[in-house]
């Protein structure tokens, strides 16, 4: 399932997509078969719009992506990360609606 406006990253990209990034990166750890993250996938086109220039944020599909899903301990879906700097700073998980998720992500932007 790829969110509108929202870049998809792989194992292959995610270190240069994301722990290389200048800014902090919001990762969404998605799976296709996954109901709350088509609920959350329409709060995320919004907060990416909205926090453009501040905050960037990418999907990665756990299932053809096992690598980074497994190197950070992702084990249920959807597992939001903020990375910055290259190391996760922040972890949520579970569908959320956009006003609590813009208050867990102020600290960190």
């Amino acid at each position: 399932m790829v969110i509108t406006g929202i870049d998809e990253v792989t194992d292959a990209t995610f270190a240069a997509e994301v722990l290389g990034a200048d800014g902090p990166v919001l990762v969404d750890f998605t799976a296709d078969w996954c109901p709350p993250c088509r609920m959350l996938a329409p709060v995320l086109t919004e907060v990416a719009r909205e926090e453009a220039g501040r905050l960037r944020i990418v999907q990665l599909n756990v299932d053809t992506n096992p690598e980074t899903q497994a190197a950070y301990g992702v084990l249920s879906m959807p597992t939001l990360v903020v990375f910055r700097g290259g190391e996760p700073v922040k972890t949520m998980v579970g569908a959320r609606a956009k006003a609590k998720l813009l208050r867990e992500l102020a600290d960190v932007l």
